[in-house]
């Protein structure tokens, strides 16, 4: 049984996103599609896993040169285990710099409700005056 395949308009509907998108990570080397005797592209499941990952890692902030590091070019097979090890690793950075970040919204908060305190209090004043 052949292996399900799709056109460029397929899985830029699918996934919502625009044909050029998806030609330009193909472009970067992050997938690869097969090509008709017309030199038509064709993709594979694979293709689209790929893609779906690639789009993931944008959602979470990751730059296509991380994306890349984590999955490897799509003509360059990486053991699944070094995938992994790339991934993690990648989660460890992410996730400290969400800590990092976590940290500096509350200290802004507390920056505000200290200033806001003061304005109220300087109002206070300012009425009674």
């Amino acid at each position: 049984m052949p292996e399900k395949t799709f056109t460029i308009s397929e899985l830029a509907a699918e996934l919502n996103i625009k044909p050029s998108a998806i030609r330009y990570y193909e472009q970067k080397g992050l997938i690869k599609p097969e090509r008709t005797p017309g030199n038509q592209r064709v993709y594979t499941r694979q293709n689209r896993s790929r893609l779906k990952l690639i789009l993931r890692g944008r959602r979470f902030g990751a730059t296509l040169d991380q994306i890349l590091d984590m999955i490897g070019k799509a003509d360059d097979p990486m053991n699944e285990k070094s995938q992994i090890d790339r991934s993690l690793n990648y989660i460890e950075l992410k996730m400290s710099d969400i800590s990092k970040q976590k940290n500096e919204i509350k200290l802004f908060e507390a920056d505000l409700l200290s200033l806001k305190r003061k304005l109220l209090m300087r109002r206070r004043e300012l009425a009674t005056k």
